[in-house]
């Protein structure tokens, strides 16, 4: 039987990612995104619905996120799922989480450029201290190429 646990999310992050280092040295980056759904309800109206998604992330990828991203910033994440479970030390009470373990990031808003909305780039973001909006390192795999001949003119 053949299973598959990959999510793709576009949102905005709700706060600064957080850093933080394991003893042996191994960076973890926390962080959550809001991620936006319009539809049309029985009666016709347009209305929205946020999801609030918690993410971490894992080494290099970790110091990327924390030192690009900010609140507001608009990122693509590509990870799994990870349920933990745990015992609250106070009340003694089982807990449980839902989260998703980063396995790339596409930055798509600039750092200078603020919370952005929808009219990001999907370039990687760009280092505001050089003036000149040169690229940040791109967390995880290249972009695939466009085939020769490829229309530049996308549809959506």
């Amino acid at each position: 039987m053949a299973y598959l646990n990959k999510v793709f999310l576009i949102g905005n992050l709700t706060r600064d990612p957080e850093l933080r280092m394991t003893p042996k040295g191994t960076a973890i980056c926390q962080f959550g995104i809001a991620v936006n759904r319009q539809f049309k309800d029985e009666s016709g109206a347009t209305r929205d619905e946020t999801t609030f998604v918690d993410i971490e992330a894992w080494g290099k990828q970790g110091e990327l996120v924390a030192k690009y991203l900010t609140k507001g910033s608009l990122a693509m994440v590509e990870g799994r799922l990870k349920f933990d479970q745990w015992e609250d030390k106070t009340s003694g009470q089982k807990r449980s989480k839902l989260k998703v373990v980063l396995d790339n990031v596409q930055f798509l808003s600039s750092k200078s450029g603020g919370g952005g909305g929808g009219g990001g780039s999907s370039a990687p973001m760009g280092d505001s201290d050089s003036g000149q909006g040169a690229p940040a390192p791109r967390a995880g795999r290249p972009a695939p190429s466009a085939p020769e001949g490829a229309d530049e003119d996308v549809p959506f």
